[in-house]
């Protein structure tokens, strides 16, 4: 029977000729073999990496509508993709999904850092969900300078919804794109539209006044405001609070709380002197805890009767016809500048003319038009 001291991964352990024949086994110094490598001398053999299977068009299609997160990840990671097959391949999805979306309640939500936009969403996407919703959060994180990838992770931090049978979240890089969203949040939403989910809530940033992008495309947009920052209007500005359908005052808990009635009424005040963002419909503000779950479901309540009011005004299905055009456009713009700026003769001219037009050797208005005419345009 071997020294217990000798035994390591359930393996008998030589002790190396080069150990003092003094040294105790909890005396820090190291004895043992790496574990895998077993005293005969064999190594144990890494299995393979499985592959994940390539999936075609159909696949993603039955997928998506039998609503499997694994594929529905992976179609809004093909949509996301910059690769031209994937490119080809997203759009045919897209066009054999776009039948069955358009039914759900699709809610842009932003806010100053801080103004807990996360847990606010997991508590509203609960109630949510509990109700009998099936929820879909579009979490828009900002994008790591290093990797491209998401920085802060909400789908960590809504832990809770994640787990939930009704919820799926998807957290995606901005890109450092035009408010805060990632441009392929249109073709994510119809995604999760097509796969059943009845409310899309688009998370934001949060970047202060660009937000017009995720305006663009959805039905509610919601600002989350806190008290106690000092000038609330500081903290988010009015070309933001325009573009609003409800303010909600977050973190109305506490000794918090008469600070929130104080924001409140000052909110009103502000609401009072701005322009309408949705015809037929008077932009609201009221106050909610995240923490405690006070005034959520009046959150809910509030955006029910707004959903109310844009049927019988007949602005929701006007906006979304907006929306459409609008999202045709940017996606020619986005074809001629990858176009433009992949068509190699502007490849090879580009360096040389933004180090002149650096170097003040050449004007920015004059290094456009050379690289313009390099492409022929």
């Amino acid at each position: 029977m071997p020294d217990p001291h000798s035994l390591h991964d359930g393996c008998p352990q030589p002790r190396p000729d080069w150990v003092p024949a003094d040294c105790a086994s909890d005396s820090g110094f190291a004895t043992w073999v790496m574990q895998g490598v077993r005293p005969s001398g064999a190594s144990v053999v890494a299995q393979p990496i499985r592959r994940r299977a390539v999936l075609s068009t159909e696949d993603y299609v039955r997928g998506v509508l039998a609503r499997d997160p694994g594929v529905i990840g992976r179609a809004i990671t093909l949509v996301e993709s910059n690769a031209p097959a994937h490119q080809r391949q997203a759009q045919e999805m897209l066009t054999a999904l776009m039948p069955h979306t358009g039914k759900a309640r699709r809610i842009g939500l932003t806010g100053i850092p801080g103004a807990g936009k996360s847990t606010f969403i997991e508590a509203f996407g609960l109630q949510l969900a509990e109700q009998g919703h099936r929820v879909a959060v579009l979490a828009i994180d900002p994008s790591s300078a290093v990797t491209g990838g998401s920085i802060l992770g909400d789908k960590v931090r809504m832990e809770r919804l994640g787990r939930h049978p009704n919820a799926f979240i998807r957290p995606s890089p901005s890109g450092g794109s035009l408010g805060g969203v990632t441009r392929k949040t249109r073709e994510a939403i119809l995604v999760c539209e097509a796969a059943g989910y009845d409310v899309v809530l688009v998370e934001t940033v949060g970047v202060g006044q660009n937000e017009v992008a995720v305006r663009a495309m959805v039905d509610a947009f919601v600002v989350l405001l806190i008290a106690g920052a000092g000038d609330e209007m500081q903290g988010i500005k009015k070309g933001v609070i325009e573009l609003a359908d409800l303010l909600v005052i977050n973190k109305a808990d506490g000794e918090n709380i008469p600070r929130c009635k104080a924001a409140l009424a000052e909110m009103k005040r502000v609401l009072h002197y701005l322009r309408h963002a949705t015809e037929g419909w008077q932009t609201t503000v009221q106050t909610a805890s995240a923490r405690t779950g006070e005034g959520v479901a009046e959150v809910w309540t509030t955006l029910g009767q707004y959903f109310v009011t844009g049927e019988r005004t007949g602005s929701t299905a006007r906006r979304r016809r907006e929306q459409a055009v609008a999202w045709m456009h940017a996606l020619i713009e986005e074809s001629l500048r990858t176009g433009f700026y992949g068509a190699e003769a502007v490849k090879a001219r580009r360096a040389e003319v933004e180090q002149d037009v650096a170097a003040g050797k050449l004007a920015p208005l004059a290094g456009a038009l050379a690289l313009l005419a390099a492409g022929g345009r």
